[in-house]
């Protein structure tokens, strides 16, 4: 097959393009032919290694171009992207080639998928978020912090200032998502969905069309099994994520403020600089290789997914599990969906800093309750692993059934 996959970035910053990469390259490695359509670099390292070709727009993202009104119109309808796509696949037939879309929303827009089904490709689109249907991605009310039940774009949620800058921004974002309705026809037109959890599915089945194919597929993890850490030797509360507010970063961070412990923030966001500031005694290491990210969990004592969003999986969770690190999450997260509460984890109230302190204090306080959690979540995630080879195989069968579906 020709596989060309669409993401904003070139560079791992979160799960999406974790995915996105790391299944560009393991496609490649069965033969298929890859092509890899990104619009922000630099273009990580084990992409350029691969043999993938990419295709670079050289072009910043939506938050960081300087020029605010290119960013704004680019943010709409990516006239660069529409056009190198068109380029792109005058040389690929739509009989034995799949779009496949893991991030548009923060440089690409949703032009260059338009003129792939104009084109008459299949396109398949993996729901890393919401953004099918909500016009901030995450069903998330920044100016209350807590989860929105509004359907999306019905006049509640028009007229309702969810923001996380001002309404102005939620304006722009709702003609975003009407143009990428209307006219970038997503969700209408996509030939298949990826859900990574039934509870992200389950959120989102009303908005995907019921002609379209949906698989549940979860991200992979790629880990080596190594024998459980014995965490009561650790001392490192850690957090791994955007830096973010729906993330639940600054609940973290005002956590181990109070219990004056050792934390670790590994990550970046546009929190950054003011979490810095405001928490100068907590670890800040940025973004960091994937090898790097387990050695830090491999010291930890408890990994904290403090989400105030839903998510749709929570991949650093089971990277934790995978090497016995008791976990704790907030109980709105989708994570519940893979944590038992008091048994491979613990629950939080979300949002309820003083419940996560309680449940962070359980866990430093008793060192056989901690190794008893985390040797259940080590086994819990052996039981069944799903690791990228596995993916791949998924995501062979998922794009044959595509192209096979007339």
């Amino acid at each position: 097959m020709n596989i060309i996959i669409l993401n904003d970035y070139a560079k791992i910053n979160g799960g999406a393009a974790k995915v996105a990469i790391d299944s560009a390259i393991g496609l490649a490695k069965q033969g298929h032919r890859v092509i890899f359509f990104t619009a922000v670099g630099p273009i990580d390292p084990g992409l350029i290694k691969s043999g993938v070709k990419i295709i670079y727009l050289q072009q910043h993202d939506i938050l960081n171009d300087p020029n605010r009104l290119r960013a704004a119109i680019q943010g709409l309808w990516n006239i660069v992207a529409a056009k190198q796509m068109a380029d792109l696949l005058r040389q690929y037939s739509p009989e034995n080639t799949i779009i496949h879309v893991h991030g548009w929303t923060k440089a690409l827009s949703s032009s260059p998928i338009r003129v792939a089904l104009q084109r008459g490709f299949k396109v398949v689109l993996t729901l890393h978020d919401y953004f099918i249907a909500c016009p901030n991605g995450g069903f998330f009310d920044y100016q209350a912090n807590t989860i929105c039940q509004r359907h999306a774009l019905s006049f509640s949620c028009i007229t309702h200032n969810c923001d996380v800058r001002n309404y102005q921004e939620k304006i722009w974002r709702i003609i975003r998502q009407i143009i990428q309705k209307y006219i970038g026809k997503i969700p209408s037109k996509i030939s298949g969905f990826i859900a990574v959890s039934n509870l992200s599915f389950k959120i989102l089945r009303e908005y995907i069309p019921s002609n379209s194919m949906i698989k549940v597929i979860p991200n992979p993890i790629e880990v080596k099994r190594v024998e459980p850490v014995d965490v009561s030797l650790n001392k490192e509360i850690v957090y791994i994520g955007r830096l973010s507010k729906e993330k639940g970063v600054e609940l973290f961070a005002e956590a181990i403020k109070k219990l004056d412990y050792q934390g670790v923030i590994v990550g970046d966001g546009p929190l950054i600089n003011i979490l810095r500031i405001q928490f100068p005694y907590i670890q800040f290491t940025g973004w960091l290789p994937n090898i790097e990210v387990q050695k830090i969990l491999q010291k930890a004592r408890i990994l904290v997914f403090p989400s105030l969003w839903y998510e749709t999986q929570g991949i650093v969770v089971l990277e934790a599990m995978s090497f016995g690190i008791p976990v704790i999450i907030s109980d709105t997260s989708i994570a519940r969906d893979i944590v038992t509460d008091g048994i491979t984890g613990l629950w939080f109230k979300g949002g309820d800093v003083i419940d996560l302190e309680n449940k962070i204090n359980i866990l430093l306080n008793n060192n056989e309750l901690a190794k008893k959690i985390g040797f259940a979540a080590y086994n819990k995630f052996w039981e069944n692993p799903f690791i990228t080879q596995r993916y791949i195989d998924f995501l062979n069968e998922f794009y044959i059934q595509i192209l096979m579906n007339k």
